[in-house]
């Protein structure tokens, strides 16, 4: 039976291209991610249609006829692209490829749909809907997607070892797409995977980072991350998260698998919060527990400093991953630092005075941090979970307490460098870093208030303890 989704088809963009497709007499679809996310019921912003023929003066004419001022036109790659209110519109002329073994960028010649469907990724993006009136909106499945997508299975469309070889990418492809639609990759498609592992040196870092970045961003991360560590693709850019996996005993004290902890506390922190770089630092927490694991014959595993040791590796690995190194990093890297200070409450009484350096400390980023510790409560027992749970909430209350009395986040000492010169009537010196950072500590440790009179006397204080004369008043 064939099957016809030109109910679906409604959008403007649709019906003047059939008008325009019909008039000339030019075979046209729209092919790919768009069929398939409108199969699956899935919302999706970017249209590609495919023209056997020349798919810029197509592209033209429908932008023309939708009144689009401008087109964005690549003759080199025949391709020509326009946003019409809601939605990116791709035009490309039908084509097939072949590739050289170092790269993954094609040898494109002009083809036939059914050569630009056999260059397709896997048999769900082989999809195509016609665009003239004639067939409008049949379904052109030469691979069986349909009953891919019915089932939940990515395969490709001709042998996965060749599709995989030709252009690595699609390996990382495979995953993100298992991953966002909660399929399952074919076993003959996951064993090319694996065969072709290596390949994934010719994929620059950016494109890597942008699929593994879609991966970490869908519901279940988790799953693309065991998924990529099955098939051996994680061990090509990310060894560092490799290195956590494995439980080692000695004398009958055993560490737990930080690899799948990591990916515990990835999955938690994704039901409260949709933040990419708050996700990273949920994959890097940890990041240092390899290097930093010890084995004490009294207490069992340590791995002591690994949160100094782990923010520290975070501008390494992003470097690598071609990840952005501006502020985005370096609030990962704060949160790696902290994760472990806000849990090292849990275990003993909770001062006003570790809460108001922790509050300092963290500044603006105090709520994400507490998300990350909440999330890296994790462990096998339910009622140590629950109990950790219950003594965080305590935490988290205080933290409002005392923020709320002494407004101590993102604080500076009410006293700064030039009110210091100006009353010891001195040059910048050791001296006055000394006193601004016993200030400080003296207000977080609730010595004195945050308030610039108990502050200016403290200061006083000091400056007499260090030998410093105050200002001679002018004769």
């Amino acid at each position: 039976m064939k099957l016809n989704y030109k109910e679906k088809l409604t959008h403007p963009v649709f019906k003047v291209a059939r008008e325009i497709v019909t008039e000339e007499g030019l075979e046209s679809y729209v092919i790919g991610g768009f069929v398939r996310d409108l199969i699956l019921g899935r919302p999706s912003k970017d249209i590609d249609i495919v023209v056997v023929g020349n798919g810029l003066a197509l592209a033209e004419k429908v932008a023309a006829k939708l009144r689009v001022k401008k087109v964005s036109t690549f003759k080199s790659f025949g391709t020509a692209h326009f946003v019409y209110k809601d939605l990116d519109v791709e035009f490309v002329g039908a084509r097939k490829e072949s590739y050289n073994r170092d790269s993954r960028k094609p040898i494109i010649e002009d083809g036939s749909l059914a050569d630009d469907q056999n260059r397709r990724d896997f048999t769900i993006n082989a999809l195509a809907l016609s665009l003239h009136a004639d067939n409008f909106g049949d379904l052109i499945d030469p691979f069986n997607g349909i009953v891919d997508l019915e089932n939940g299975i990515i395969r490709t469309p001709l042998d996965p070892s060749i599709t995989y070889s030709d252009d690595p990418l699609r390996m990382l492809r495979a995953i993100r797409f298992a991953t966002q639609l909660d399929f399952k990759i074919e076993n003959k498609s996951l064993e090319a995977i694996k065969e072709n592992a290596e390949r994934l040196s010719i994929i620059s870092a950016e494109r890597i980072s942008e699929e593994l970045n879609k991966i970490i961003l869908s519901d279940k991360p988790s799953r693309g991350f065991k998924l990529l560590n099955s098939t051996q693709l994680l061990h090509q850019f990310f060894p560092e998260l490799v290195n956590l996996q494995g439980v080692e005993t000695i004398n009958g004290h055993s560490h737990k698998d930080n690899f799948y902890h990591t990916l515990e506390v990835l999955d938690n922190i994704s039901e409260e919060t949709d933040n990419l770089w708050l996700r990273w630092a949920a994959i890097l927490h940890d990041i240092a527990k390899a290097p930093t694991k010890r084995y004490n014959k009294n207490i069992g595993w340590t791995f002591h400093g690994h949160e100094d040791l782990g923010a520290k590796m975070v501008p390494k690995i992003f470097a690598r991953l071609k990840l952005p190194l501006d502020a985005k990093m370096r609030y990962v890297q704060k949160l790696v630092r902290l994760h472990l200070r806000p849990i090292s409450l849990i275990h003993g009484d909770v001062t006003d005075s570790a809460v108001r350096r922790l509050l300092n400390e963290a500044g603006d980023d105090v709520d994400d941090l507490m998300t990350l510790c909440d999330a890296d409560i994790t462990s096998k027992n339910e009622l140590k979970v629950k109990r950790y749970k219950k003594n965080f909430l305590l935490v988290k209350e205080k933290l409002k307490t005392v923020e709320e009395k002494d407004q101590v986040r993102n604080f500076q000492p009410p006293i700064d460098g030039a009110v210091i010169m100006k009353v010891f009537d001195i040059n910048p010196r050791s001296e006055i870093g000394t006193i601004k950072s016993r200030i400080k500590d003296a207000i977080l440790e609730g010595e004195i208030e945050n308030d610039y009179d108990q502050a200016y006397e403290m200061m006083l204080k000091l400056g007499q303890e260090l030998g410093l004369e105050l200002r001679k008043p002018l004769s």
